[in-house]
């Protein structure tokens, strides 16, 4: 029996406590959980497989790599609702032996009420036996613009995760097969 990890939340954020959450995994083999690793975690690798974000920027210093604390904004794109993201770091912990890789962000949208969009998008990273890497990744979010984006079949924020997700396994594997 193999058992699998599971993501660390905030009680505020815990799945299905607010407005919208999205859960998008994969499991493929070929690739390491230090590899794809890399590429989640080196922002300017981002443009190159995910067409959802831009303007990645770190306006206290720091990046492109993402560490524990860091503060950094981009732009969401596709989604009409939403604008500039200011994120920071809360959770990091690089992949190691028997060890999973998480990584997690709280981000803001600021505005009136009507605009404020609050989220937690969470990353694990873990390999599995058998040559296999697990890629998890989930976020909640509070707020109006949430709540919109819920309410569309097909919600775009699992498909925009979803297509982030298989980007970064294409990076990750060094195929560009879009």
């Amino acid at each position: 029996m193999t058992v699998q990890n599971a993501i660390n939340w905030p009680e505020e954020y815990l799945p299905g406590t607010g407005d919208n959450f999205v859960s998008n995994e994969v499991i493929v083999q070929g690739v390491t959980a230090a590899r794809v690793w890399r590429f989640l975690t080196d922002t300017s690798t981002w443009e190159s497989y995910n067409g959802n974000i831009t303007a990645v920027t770190f306006p206290e210093g720091g990046g492109p790599v993402l560490r524990d604390g860091d503060v950094f904004t981009f732009d969401p794109v596709g989604f009409p609702a939403v604008r500039t993201q200011h994120a920071h770091v809360v959770e990091y912990q690089a992949p190691a032996e028997g060890v999973p890789g998480r990584l997690s962000w709280t981000a803001r949208q600021d505005g009136g009420p009507e605009e404020r969009l609050e989220v937690l998008h969470a990353w694990l990273v873990e390999d599995l036996p058998g040559g296999r890497v697990r890629v998890l990744t989930q976020e909640t979010q509070h707020g109006r613009p949430a709540a919109e984006l819920a309410r569309q079949l097909p919600n775009p924020m699992l498909n925009g995760h979803q297509a982030w997700l298989d980007g970064l396994i294409r990076a990750s594997l060094g195929r560009d097969d879009r």
